[in-house]
């Protein structure tokens, strides 16, 4: 037996009977060989964590715009951190944590420079909307190592699709993802809102507080323990816990998310997103090579939504000002 395999046949004696089995793949579009070593979800998870758009995420926006400090949460380090949540839910439900991790890794590969903002940009310009995670599965089967994609298991692309609002992954591993995401970034998004002045500890809802605890680690562990503790065909939290959950996340939306001093810069947004997306539509030939195909292929609209969302926050901002922003000169 290869590795590979002895691994699968652990995964059938450990894993519970509600796992999505590493064997049991419905596989890739392009069929492949099998990797010696590791499970089709471990090569995918590798291949997310290898490719260009996983990089970019560093210099991509969570919530606060271009924020001064070392410490405010990027879309990279929004991602680690779904992915170990997801990873802990997970290993606790003996589900395939492989699997698990591979969609935490790549569920946010197609998003916008700018966080929501850029994406709300993108889906008021593009003729046929915008949205992150249809991108990300885009990003997976055609824009990495263009035009052959990552060529990711199903499960994984659906779970990417489904991590979001809308229809449910078909895996539980999906489904652990949705939840963690969400875990992720209402907790995190309150601790960047404390540091930035934006919020204070004492405004939280106090019964939230009580219920799911006065701390980020202290909100994670209780949210993830009633999880854990309260599933098993499918995912569920205890109602009382899963009802201060959504009233925090409410609580952020009516609060944090809409703020003044944290949204002050997304009407640059909008201008940046719209000028550039207005100069490639009439000159797509300044585009790479690699848009410029999707153009003659698939349309202009299309090759220029896909290389602006590539784009990371600071590259967006260079080239807004290289083509738009007038430059010193000198007399001779």
């Amino acid at each position: 037996m290869t590795v590979r395999q002895q691994t699968e046949q652990i995964e059938k004696m450990t894993f519970s009977c509600y796992a999505a089995l590493s064997e049991k793949s419905r596989g890739r579009a392009k069929e492949e060989p099998p990797c010696p070593l590791r499970t089709c979800y471990q090569r995918d998870r590798d291949r997310i964590i290898h490719c260009k758009s996983f990089r970019r995420l560093k210099q991509k926006t969570q919530v606060f715009l271009s924020p001064e400090g070392d410490h405010y949460r990027t879309r990279l380090t929004h991602t680690l951190e779904v992915s170990q949540i997801a990873r802990t839910i997970s290993r606790s439900l003996r589900l395939n944590e492989d699997l698990t991790e591979a969609i935490a890794l790549g569920h946010d590969l197609g998003h916008t420079p700018f966080g929501h903002a850029g994406e709300r940009a993108l889906a008021s310009l593009c003729p046929g909307g915008f949205a992150h995670y249809q991108q990300s599965v885009r990003v997976c089967q055609k824009l990495e190592k263009y035009p052959r994609g990552l060529n990711l298991t199903w499960e994984v692309l659906n779970g990417i699709l489904c991590h979001t609002k809308g229809e449910e992954a078909a895996t539980l591993e999906g489904q652990v993802v949705k939840y963690a995401d969400r875990i992720a970034y209402i907790n995190h998004d309150i601790e960047d809102a404390v540091t930035a002045g934006v919020l204070s500890p004492e405004q939280l809802p106090k019964e939230a507080v009580r219920v799911l605890g006065a701390t980020k680690s202290q909100r994670i562990t209780t949210l993830i323990t009633s999880l854990v503790e309260n599933s098993a065909e499918s995912l569920a939290m205890a109602p009382e816990v899963f009802a201060q959950y959504q009233a925090l996340h409410q609580f952020m939306y009516d609060t944090v998310y809409v703020d003044k001093q944290a949204k002050r810069e997304e009407k640059k947004v909008e201008k940046l997103i719209g000028e550039l997306y207005g100069y490639f539509i009439k000159k797509p030939q300044q585009m790479p090579s690699q848009y410029q195909a999707i153009a003659e292929e698939e349309g202009v609209e299309r090759a220029v939504t896909d290389y602006i969302s590539g784009m990371s926050d600071e590259f967006a901002t260079r080239m807004f000002e290289n083509l738009f922003v007038p430059k010193g000169w000198s007399i001779y």
